[in-house]
């Protein structure tokens, strides 16, 4: 992914890519904890010098920044593509909900790391706020689809944001790409279960 702030693959040492070494640290982050993890951790499970470590990245911090900002930018591309912009809402809403399971497949650790950020710095609060913004992007969709009489107006749109992507994020601790199951597979059947409750009739039969 090359959207602002991601890792690009770009070599210093060798044997280790800021790609690599982006992956080696979210990996013990989500083992031990950000905080927890020291670089000498890190550079002791990539055997490499921090050094090393250094000449890609500043901190540990710069680390955490990309790390969120990989799964974020990811998420965030999926309501830019056609099928989220265009169309009766509830096809743009379905979308992204299967947009972002894909996303989730493919970016699994760093999609685990976000779902934990608490906030706890600066760069973990700004996370925080894009992924509020995403939030949002969903709740204007649920509003427009039922709006146009496909998603039954009997819950409230935020409630049912949040009611899809706690089953979305809920695959984190249970999804594993080498189970046997496809990220299409997956989408396929988050939709089949959410949508067959958010849909109104008059959408289903459409």
């Amino acid at each position: 992914m090359t959207a602002t702030g991601t890792a690009t693959g770009r070599r210093g040492r060798p044997g280790h890519s800021l790609d690599s070494l982006l992956r080696t640290a979210v990996a013990l982050f989500n083992e031990r904890g950000y905080d927890a993890t020291s670089m000498d951790e890190l550079a002791a499970r990539l055997g490499v010098t921090k050094s090393a470590i250094y000449h890609h990245v500043p901190s540990k911090v710069e680390l955490l920044r990309l790390a969120l900002d990989r799964a974020l930018d990811a998420l965030f591309a999926v309501t830019g593509e056609p099928g989220a912009t265009t169309g009766p809402a509830i096809d743009r809403l379905e979308h992204v909900v299967r947009g972002s399971v894909r996303v989730l497949a493919a970016e699994l650790p760093f999609v685990t790391l976000l779902l934990r950020v608490r906030g706890n710095s600066a760069v973990e609060q700004a996370a925080l706020e894009r992924r509020r913004r995403f939030d949002r992007i969903v709740t204007d969709l649920v509003r427009a689809a039922e709006g146009e009489g496909d998603v039954r107006p009997d819950v409230d749109p935020a409630v049912t944001s949040r009611l899809l992507f706690g089953t979305v994020n809920s695959l984190t601790e249970w999804y594993r790409p080498d189970g046997g199951l496809s990220a299409d597979d997956l989408a396929d059947a988050v939709v089949t279960t959410a949508f067959a409750g958010l849909r109104t009739r008059r959408a289903a039969g459409g």
